[in-house]
């Protein structure tokens, strides 16, 4: 299975950056990213998150969860400019929905982003019967 430091230093070397380039865009030293691209330290998730974002890949893939790169909102139909304007809680709602194999999303919005007030009461009630059957 590949580490996250092995993708973290793939995905680096695939946008041809230096490690020197790479940390000072994520705002950390050259060592730190040597320790993380070498799994000899763990970057903090919101760190992980920033590394998501920059190297356009989702963090299930990052953590080797998925093989699948493509990020939740791009699966969606957004773009990443339009995806980092929304609230942390409107990111959870696209991607509670966008990972719900029981949703179809056969008969989508042609912008999921127009159905998002719709998407969040949904996703409330459904959170609320979680809540019920943990009772």
């Amino acid at each position: 299975m590949e580490t996250l430091g092995y993708r973290l230093k793939k995905l680096r070397e695939k946008l041809g950056w230096s490690q020197k380039e790479a940390a000072k865009k994520f705002g950390i030293t050259n060592f730190q990213l040597s320790r993380y691209e070498s799994d000899t330290s763990n970057p903090d998730p919101d760190l992980i998150a920033k590394f998501a974002i920059e190297y356009e890949v989702s963090t299930d893939y990052l953590h080797g969860i998925t093989d699948y790169k493509e990020p939740l909102y791009k699966q969606a139909g957004i773009s990443s400019n339009d995806y980092n304007n929304l609230s942390t809680y409107q990111k959870e709602v696209i991607d509670f929905f966008v990972t719900r194999e029981q949703l179809s999303f056969k008969n989508q919005p042609e912008n999921i982003l127009d159905a998002l007030e719709q998407f969040e009461v949904f996703y409330e009630v459904w959170k609320k019967q979680q809540d019920k059957k943990k009772k």
